[in-house]
Formats: structure tokens, C-alpha cells, sequence
């Protein structure tokens, strides 16, 4: 299983980045694959816009079996539009601690 991890990043210091590696840690360790927007850098913009962060995140997303949230991805504009479209698309959708405890 391929995981797609969604979660806030606008307005949190540093992207809150060290929140998806360690979501992506535990998860690698529980034996899946995943894919995190925390690792998209966007060159040659000064100051990228929503859009801009959006566009790649998706395109990543769809390379995803499933999704794992973070807390309050809900309160991101950008989370709920990635939950969005996978649950349109029939992806999976748990939290990463309900993905660890999978048996």
C-alpha cells in the first residue's frame, strides 16, 4: 500500500515539514510505502502561491493507494480539497495512527 500523506502545512513554522517526516517515518517502519508534499520544492518562484503548492501535491497524491491524515488536516484548505478528490476517486482515507494500527 502506496500512503499519500494530507495535513496542514500553511501557516505552520517550517511548513510543519518535521510533522510529515515523522508521520512518514512510522509509517515506513510499519511497512508502507509513502508519498509527502513535506518533500516538494518549488524552483525558481520567490513566493508561490496556494496554487502553485496545489498543483504538485496533487499530481503526487494520484501515485497514492490510500491517504494518511494528520492532525487537524481539517483545518487546511488544501488537506480537505486532497480528501476530497481521493474519496471521489474511491482511495482509502484513516488517520496515520489508524493506518499503524491496522492488523
Amino acid at each position: 500500500m502506496i500512503l499519500y500523506i494530507s495535513g496542514p502545512m500553511t501557516g505552520y513554522p517550517d511548513f510543519n515539514r518535521p510533522a510529515f517526516h515523522e508521520a512518514e517515518a512510522q509509517l515506513e517502519l510499519a511497512r508502507y510505502e509513502t508519498i509527502s508534499p513535506a518533500h516538494i520544492r518549488l524552483p525558481h518562484t520567490k513566493e508561490p502561491t496556494w496554487g502553485q503548492w496545489m498543483r504538485p501535491a496533487i499530481t503526487l497524491m494520484m501515485g497514492a493507494t490510500g491517504v494518511a491524515t494528520l492532525p487537524n488536516h481539517l483545518e487546511s484548505r488544501g488537506s480537505r480539497l486532497e480528501l476530497q478528490i481521493a474519496r471521489e476517486l474511491g482511495m482509502t482515507v484513516r488517520t496515520v495512527e489508524e493506518w499503524l494500527n491496522l492488523e
